[in-house]
């Protein structure tokens, strides 16, 4: 393997440490540094990529050449430069924080996610929605970036296979104006500020809906930034609770204790699925004592295994994951809870 001198792994991640994803990208830097304090023969790099698309391509590759491991950054958008860019070094690149399911798949060989696709985001809570409630409508909105539109137009394809009857809204488009008798869903899939906003001004309907999921109510910030949240279902790749049994890294009691001990908070699931994805990475090269790009895809290929994360298998003629469950979860008066 390609290891300092000192025979360490050198792992590496591109993480949004300020700009707009540095709330996630913190999350991610503290679980990563609780893993590595856990992991023998390791080192860690961090580089900030201040969530800015235009000056990552540059920190990315300063980060490769001192790095035998690459954990790629917070975000689709920046994870689609990430995984452009190690196809160019012809190195692989671990997919933690781009769930779009074309940055999943655009560069077989280079890329491995652990994430599910975001097409897929929706379909438990939609499980739920058509047993438990069946409204008349479900309005589905999504926001500026394409993230929101994959989840969305996922989301629309699965609804109308179950039988319910949707409408679709962009960004900056009026929410609907429903009768005070409807029974209408909402669910809204964008950035954390716009689904914050979409479903502030949703309850403040004179007929607001009776059912609100959004992938922002997914983390626990969601609660303070609405006000009041109980009734909301959120999304989220993660919950605790949800991951079962770790085959590899640590389990989830030990890495919530030692999380709630450094951040006096529960993570969300940008930390869980960063430590899940180093704990893949590095027992891949371990599997295959190499650090080589196709020694690396090869491992990974074959590899059908669990983390605190959940079920980790890819489709290995593209690098998609396939094996993996997304977190339904549900605002009560203590917060998000996690159901079936």
């Amino acid at each position: 393997m390609n290891t300092t001198g000192t025979g360490q792994l050198r792992v590496g991640a591109c993480l949004s440490l300020t700009g707009k994803h540095a709330r996630f990208g913190k999350q991610a830097r503290a679980g990563l540094e609780i893993w590595q304090e856990s992991e023998q023969g390791v080192s860690l790099i961090i580089e900030d990529d201040q969530s800015d698309r235009r000056g990552f391509d540059a920190v990315f590759c300063r980060l490769a050449a001192k790095c035998d491991l690459l954990l790629g950054p917070y975000s689709t958008q920046l994870m689609r430069r990430a995984g452009e860019t190690a196809a160019q070094l012809d190195r692989l690149v671990w997919n933690h924080g781009g769930s779009g399911d074309d940055v999943e798949a655009a560069h077989p060989g280079h890329v491995v996610s652990v994430l599910t696709p975001t097409s897929r985001y929706a379909e438990s809570f939609l499980r739920r929605l058509v047993v438990n409630e069946r409204p008349d409508r479900l309005w589905i909105i999504h926001g500026k970036g394409s993230f929101g539109r994959q989840v969305t137009d996922g989301a629309d394809s699965f609804a109308r296979k179950l039988g319910l009857n949707t409408a679709r809204l962009g960004p900056g488009e009026d929410l609907p104006a429903e009768d005070v008798d409807s029974n209408w869903a909402l669910l809204c899939a964008a950035s954390f500020e716009e689904d914050v906003d979409t479903v502030t001004r949703a309850r403040g309907l004179n007929a607001p809906p009776k059912t609100v999921c959004a992938v922002a109510a997914g983390v626990r910030e969601f609660g303070e930034a609405v006000g009041e949240a109980e009734g909301i279902y959120g999304i989220g790749q993660w919950f605790p609770g949800a991951g079962g049994r770790a085959e590899l890294g640590l389990d989830e009691g030990a890495f919530l204790d030692a999380y709630r001990k450094r951040m006096a908070t529960l993570p969300d699931y940008p930390a869980a699925q960063a430590v899940a994805t180093a704990a893949i990475a590095t027992h891949c090269a371990r599997l295959a004592n190499s650090t080589s790009r196709d020694s690396l895809w090869n491992a990974a290929s074959q590899l059908d295994t669990t983390t605190l994360f959940g079920r980790f298998n890819i489709d290995p003629s593209n690098g998609v994951q396939v094996g993996h469950e997304p977190s339904l979860v549900r605002w009560g008066s203590d917060g998000p809870e996690a159901v079936s």
